[in-house]
This record gives C-alpha cells, structure tokens and sequence, in this order.
C-alpha cells in the first residue's frame, strides 16, 4: 500500500529546500580510430567529481553491456586512478554469463570494490521471472561481504535484461543492510512515488536515484539521480541542485532546459541517448569525436543542430 493516490497526495511531497545527492552516468568517449579517448575521458571525470557530482563508470552510457571482460576491467583501473580516492560507482554487469547468479554478481562486485568502488548491480534476464525469495536471496547472497551497493531496477526500453520489480522484490531489497540505494529507471512518475513513498514508510534512509532523464524534477518529491543526461553537463546539474536548495527561483530556468535536452536526448530510440551525448560533448570540445561503440545505435547526422540549440539554451555555447 502506498499513499500516492492523486495529485494533491504528489504535489504534498515536493520538498523544497532538500539537499540532492547527484551522480552521473559516464559517457565513454571514443577517438577518430575508435578507441577509447581516456584523455578526454579523464577531463569528464574530473570535471564531474569537480562539481560534486559521484561519476559512475561501467553502465549503461559507458556500454557495459557491449565491453570485454578485459575492457570492464580497464576501465575499474582507470576510474581507480582517477579518482584517486575520492568515491565512483561502478556497474556490475552478468547478463550472458554461465554459472550460480550470485558467485557471478559476487566476482564483478569483489572486482569493483578492489578498485575502491562502489558496486550498483544491474540486473539479469536470468531472475526474470523468478519468486521474489529467489531474486532477494540471490542479491544477498552477493553482497553479503560487501559494505554497501546499489541496485538497478531497469525498463525494457532501456535494456532486454531489465526488470521493473515486483512491490515483493523492491520490499525485499529494501531488507538488505548492504543495499543503501537503488537506480529506478520505469520512466514512470508514479511507480517511482510509489517506491519513494514505500521507501518513506519502511527505509527512509534508503536513496531512490531516479533514472527518469524524462522526468528530472522527480528531485522535487525526494528522489536523488544517478542519469546519463547528468554526463552530458554535469555542472549545469550541480548548479540545478545547488538552486533547488537554496529556494531560488533561477532553478525553474536550469531545470526547464536541462529538461528540454533530456526530452530530445532520450526520445525513441532511446538506447540513442549515447550518440546524443557523444554529439554534445564533442560540439562544447569536450571529446575528440561523437562516435559511439559500432554496436551502440546512432542519431542521424542532423543531431548536431538540435544538440547546439539545447547547449546555446543551456549558456554553454
């Protein structure tokens, strides 16, 4: 049972004033030969770290479903160095593996945390339409020597091995100590009232890192972010936050444009959102190209004109 039933029950939870936690989803920016530009991606770490936004690497923006084994490694090194520290997130990705679910969530989550990590774990079609016992216990089962994790609950459009949980399984996550937060990626207002408001009632100090890049004002009602269109400026979303906190009215400007490049960014197809992001950041001269992973979807070559008027509306061209 939640208490989210209309819109006066909506609008009774926006909280202005609240300080936001941000994180942002790390695009993996690629040179003229397609390899990996770790200049310029060290520059986007820093810069991300700089604002005080937690960058996450090994996700979706940064094509953890598409890396190598030895590439997902690489790149826990690199984040490792960078950071030097200071604290990141890292996906733990098992979709296509062989063997016990949970000795293979427990391998990519020991990796990161070697790396000074923090785990988030993404699902597997594998616990697809499992009991939600099974689910729970597999997630328990890997975390069990860990500090503390996030966990991914995913839609369809963004991903085939994601999953929107039953209240059973979310309930059950909630249960474990070492889950402290969870990406919630429905790009669905109310179920994610619906998690916030079960959140409230039995773990309020359980994080809902909101994935809704179509709906970014969910920080309104007590959602935090973890989103790849945070990759895209993660600046101009520190300064949203810093807005939102202080009760100033700039907010409403930041956050209508920031929408406005989310709206474009992530329309249909939405797995595109990666070549907007790459078209973007190579447009401010913040990476070499705007090519994407050759399995990555691409935009059409006319995204470049959208992509600067979101940036000219944003103040960064």
């Amino acid at each position: 049972m939640t208490n989210i039933d209309n819109l006066a029950d909506m609008h009774r939870r926006r909280q202005p004033g609240r300080k936001v936690t941000g994180m942002a989803a790390m695009l993996l920016p690629l040179d003229s030969a397609g390899n990996i530009a770790f200049d310029a991606y060290a520059a986007l770490f820093e810069e991300t770290l700089s604002t005080g936004l937690t960058p996450a690497v090994n996700m979706d923006t940064g094509y953890a479903n598409l890396l190598t084994a030895d590439e997902n490694r690489q790149m826990l090194t690199f984040a490792r160095d960078v950071a030097d520290g200071r604290p990141f997130i890292a996906g733990a990705f098992v979709e296509g593996l062989d063997g016990d679910v949970a000795d293979n969530y427990r391998r990519e989550v020991d990796a990161i945390v070697d790396h000074g990590g923090i785990p988030i774990l993404f699902q597997t079609s594998r616990l697809h339409d499992v009991p939600a016992s099974q689910v729970v216990d597999t997630y328990a089962q890997a975390l069990v020597d860990v500090e503390k994790a996030y966990v991914f609950e995913l839609g369809r459009m963004f991903a085939p091995n994601g999953e929107i949980w039953s209240d059973a399984v979310f309930e059950g996550m909630l249960s474990i100590p070492q889950v402290v937060g969870m990406k919630h990626s429905s790009l669905d207002r109310v179920r994610e009232l619906e998690r916030l408001a079960t959140r409230d009632r039995l773990r309020p100090d359980f994080k809902i890192l909101t994935g809704n890049d179509l709906g970014i004002d969910m920080i309104e009602y007590g959602s935090d972010y973890l989103l790849g269109l945070a990759a895209f400026s993660p600046a101009k979303f520190a300064e949203r936050d810093r807005l939102w906190e202080a009760g100033d009215l700039e907010y409403i400007a930041v956050a209508d444009a920031l929408q406005h490049l989310g709206n474009i960014a992530f329309r249909p197809p939405v797995p595109a959102y990666k070549s907007s992001a790459a078209t973007f950041l190579h447009l401010l001269g913040k990476i070499p190209t705007s090519r994407t992973h050759p399995r990555s979807p691409e935009r059409p070559p006319w995204e470049a004109e959208i992509m600067r008027s979101c940036a000219e509306r944003l103040g960064l061209i």
